[in-house]
């Protein structure tokens, strides 16, 4: 049994969840706030509440996407759903293919059954299983797929993707866990990190030809960018049913500068704000507030579009004082 979660297994639930969620199950299954049925939640105040459709609705509605600005959550219920083995994996190819594989990528998955799920990444191949030597520590792209359909369709499924002749394949069938965790190890605690992320609704000639330049300036072994798809069963939900205003958008974008050495922060803050810059005029306007990092009010307007004034009222109601205010801030307004 599952709900959907991000791609790292030792993502926190709480800022998964408050931030809105998404991950291998989103095309199928919606976001993590799609699949919340109630939180309780340490208010500002010291008071302990129970959120839900039926108590205190107001806050449920804005703990689904409105990140840590409304009190401190110290359970969550979820729905869940049976998910077994998927039939998942990469497919890796030279950074030089990342115009003809992203402008692949870019019709293909939206094309497809909301089962198959894939994130088109531009990456280092990092020292190691599941990947070759001679490929080890080179730029490229590539795409990380999760198919949650019946495995006896799975070669037909991906007949398209193998017919592009990746580098390397390591698709095959895996306990959904054993996918959830493949990337722990390349990205441990205490590593530099800097984000920047963008809403996306397609991805342009011009928008390719900017993937590749900054893929090909990819500045450490573990600076990424991934573009992860969340149409499907998140657009069911309308954009005022919860915080979470993007309902139109085709992927979420994170650029993730991120290097273990101090010494290289500069380097890998430079590279992501020069490389979401880039990427701005062909983004929707906001971003995922989890990979956002301190840009201002305007951004986070932005990214709560249409819903930024409801959760500023409900902000007023439940932290009037503002002192939930290290997150994407929202300030209170009657």
């Amino acid at each position: 049994m599952a709900t959907p979660s991000g791609i790292i297994s030792t993502t926190g639930v709480g800022g998964l969840t408050l931030g809105g969620g998404h991950g291998y199950l989103s095309r199928k299954l919606g976001l993590t706030i799609d699949n919340l049925l109630e939180a309780e939640v340490v208010l500002a105040d010291g008071r302990v509440v129970t959120a839900s459709e039926s108590r205190h609705p107001d806050l449920f509605w804005a703990l689904r996407g409105g990140g840590g600005n409304f009190g401190v959550v110290t359970s969550f219920v979820f729905r869940l759903h049976p998910v077994t083995n998927v039939v998942a994996g990469p497919t890796v190819w030279p950074v030089a293919a990342t115009p003809e594989v992203l402008t692949w990528y870019r019709e293909f998955l939206p094309t497809q059954p909301d089962d198959l799920y894939g994130f088109f990444a531009t990456m280092t191949v990092p020292p190691g299983d599941p990947f070759p030597a001679e490929l080890h520590l080179q730029k490229a792209c590539g795409v990380v797929w999760c198919y949650t359909g019946d495995p006896a369709d799975a070669d037909e499924v991906f007949a398209p993707v193998r017919a592009l002749a990746p580098q390397r394949e390591g698709i095959g069938s895996v306990p959904y866990p054993a996918l959830q965790s493949a990337f722990d190890a390349l990205y441990p605690k205490g590593l530099q990190w800097y984000w920047r992320g963008n809403f996306v609704r397609d991805v342009p000639d011009a928008a390719v030809s900017v993937h590749t330049r900054f893929a090909e300036e990819l500045p450490s072994m573990q600076s990424t960018m991934h573009l992860y798809p969340i149409d499907g069963a998140v657009h069911q939900v309308g954009p005022a049913d919860t915080a979470w205003s993007y309902r139109d958008v085709t992927y979420s974008q994170v650029i993730a500068g991120v290097d273990p050495d101090p010494a290289n922060a500069d380097a890998i803050k430079r590279w992501t704000v020069d490389y979401s810059e880039a990427c701005r005029p062909y983004s929707a306007g906001g971003a995922y507030v989890n990979f956002m990092m301190d840009e201002g009010e305007d951004r986070v307007r932005a990214t709560y579009q249409g819903n930024y004034q409801r959760l500023a009222e409900i902000k007023a109601v439940y932290d009037p004082d503002n002192i939930l205010r290290i997150n994407q801030n929202l300030p209170p307004r009657r």
